[in-house]
């Protein structure tokens, strides 16, 4: 079943390659970012949390990067009060709980496996009936930029508080 799930992803990936290389060729992962729609409130936070220059730095970084339709699922409210500047402490601890230093590609990943992420806690990959990052399915994988890679999520994930 991991195989299969793998080879999917991989084949989505390859298939998908040329197109997003030709389409994000020379552009880092906040530009990347930025020139897409379905981000523009992880762009929003990710500047709220002076976190732009970070991103937009030699790296390597993985981000799994959640889309604006994730951020509306969490409670109402909650993002107002995150993108308060009297929280940006844990707005930061959130948004780098999505980033794993170096490279990380879909076909790197295994069921099971964990990641130490920027915000110093772990994730956990699952790869049985989809790859998911603590639970937030991956919707598309391996997004290539100058400084990393993204790889796009259908939930905030939360570290432990």
């Amino acid at each position: 079943m991991l195989r299969k799930t793998l080879a999917a992803l991989g084949a989505t990936a390859l298939f998908a390659g040329p197109v997003l290389a030709d389409e994000h060729a020379g552009k880092d992962i906040v530009t990347i970012a930025s020139e897409s729609e379905q981000f523009s409130t992880l762009v929003a936070a990710v500047t709220a949390a002076d976190l732009v220059e970070t991103l937009q730095g030699d790296g390597p970084f993985t981000v799994f990067a959640p889309t604006d339709d994730a951020f509306a699922a969490l409670p109402e409210g909650t993002l107002d009060e995150l993108l308060k500047p009297e929280n940006k402490d844990q707005l930061t601890a959130i948004l780098t709980y999505h980033v794993v230093p170096g490279k990380v590609m879909s076909g790197d990943l295994s069921d099971g496996m964990t990641a130490t992420t920027v915000q110093g806690s772990d994730v956990t990959i699952g790869a049985e009936g989809g790859v998911t990052v603590n639970g937030a399915n991956v919707t598309a994988a391996d997004i290539e930029a100058t400084n990393g890679v993204i790889h796009v999520i259908d939930a905030v994930i939360l570290p432990a508080s």
